[in-house]
């Protein structure tokens, strides 16, 4: 059988976007591999400190666009690590929050210039328009 895509340039535009995301993917993670620190942990804490500290557990899900599954996975990692803690929300015991702890806090203030640094490295090749197309385009995709 011959596997031949209705629409070619959609398939190949696929491949493209997953072969980019896995090579930056890969280089922006080498500074978190040291830490043991999953992208998907480093997003969390960085959400977190960017929230002030403490997000309500439902608005962090959002936030990371991920399942329930996968969410808890990943805050069961970092709870353990010390860097975050779950607690219930008093005015809704059913709720729960997240909090940074201090620290998660002293490694997020550690490694993000350092993660900064290596975005800029990452995306250096795109000029400013590409980096607002490519942005706009991951948007569409993203709705």
């Amino acid at each position: 059988m011959t596997l031949v895509p209705g629409d070619p340039l959609a398939h190949r535009a696929l491949e493209s976007l997953l072969v980019a995301e896995a090579n930056v993917r890969r280089r922006l993670s080498a500074d978190l591999d040291r830490e043991k620190l999953s992208s998907t942990g480093f997003f969390v804490l960085v959400v977190l400190s960017s929230a002030g500290g403490t997000l309500e557990l439902r608005t962090l899900r959002r936030r990371m666009q991920t399942s329930k599954a996968n969410a808890t996975e990943v805050l069961d990692t970092l709870e353990l690590r010390g860097l975050v803690q779950r607690r219930r929300l008093p005015s809704d015991r059913r709720a729960a929050e997240v909090v940074l702890t201090d620290r998660g806090r002293e490694l997020v203030d550690r490694l993000f210039p350092e993660h900064t640094a290596s975005v800029e490295r990452a995306f250096a090749v795109l000029d400013e328009d590409e980096k607002r197309q490519l942005a706009q385009i991951c948007r569409k995709l993203a709705a």
